[in-house]
């Protein structure tokens, strides 16, 4: 994700003023990000938080797209207000997957009283991503339970064999997340009935989709204070 960003960035004529990765961590100082207009934190779950609050800490805005560490999301969101910062958090950046989080609440809210519906989720990712599920599964999920009353609850399963099956509370959406090689992103909805199925879907083909909306973001962010999330800017 940092390359495609960086790379789209400098197309677009931004100036990248300071990349870190674990070469260079020394170099990551409230004296060198007071170089940037705003950061673009995509990283680790193990280190995401104290990156945010870095920059934050700094005066510099940030934008995240790490998944994995929200437990520590009230926290930050904290310290971006004790500094009149600006702080901009999304599970995905794709345009298309926030159309597809809005059809997805929206679906939910007409399954409202549908009892004679069951609803499960499967993510699939690049065997290089280290949390499961998704952030954007977790987000997925989070829309059926504001709207769908018969589920209280989701739970994770992480599929390592093509036939394995799980089973589930009855409250609880399961989540199944599959790793394969050179997979960008692809996250399925089901709703199925003893007499249909419904399915809505969201395939990536590349990550430039979510380069681009992080981007996209960063430009929004600034001159911005508070926290905000891809509703904000889309206006949905």
């Amino acid at each position: 994700m940092g390359k495609t960003i960086k790379s789209l960035a400098e197309a677009a004529g931004d100036s990248v003023v300071m990349t870190i990765d674990l070469e260079n961590r020394h170099e990551f100082t409230t004296e060198n990000l007071r170089n940037a207009d705003v950061a673009i934190e995509f990283s680790r779950p193990e280190t995401a938080f104290e990156n945010i609050r870095t920059c934050l800490e700094a005066g510099v805005p940030v934008v995240s797209g790490t998944t994995g560490w929200l437990e520590h999301l009230p926290a930050a969101k904290a310290i971006c207000a004790a500094n009149n910062g600006a702080f901009f958090y999304a599970s995905n950046y794709s345009i298309g997957v926030n159309i597809f989080f809005a059809m997805n609440r929206y679906l939910s809210k007409l399954m409202t009283g549908q009892a004679q519906y069951d609803v499960w989720m499967e993510e699939v990712h690049h065997t290089q991503k280290l949390d499961h599920p998704s952030g954007t599964a977790i987000t997925l999920a989070e829309g059926v339970l504001e709207n769908f009353a018969k589920k209280t609850d989701w739970k994770a399963y992480l599929q390592t064999t093509e036939n394995e099956q799980f089973s589930a509370p009855e409250e609880t959406i399961p989540i199944i997340s599959k790793r394969e090689e050179n997979v960008p992103g692809t996250h399925v909805v089901t709703w199925k009935s003893a007499i249909d199925t419904l399915e809505i879907s969201h395939v990536a083909h590349s990550r430039e989709g979510f380069a681009a909306g992080a981007l996209a973001a960063a430009r929004w962010l600034i001159g911005k204070k508070g926290c905000f999330g891809m509703q904000d800017m889309l206006g949905f």
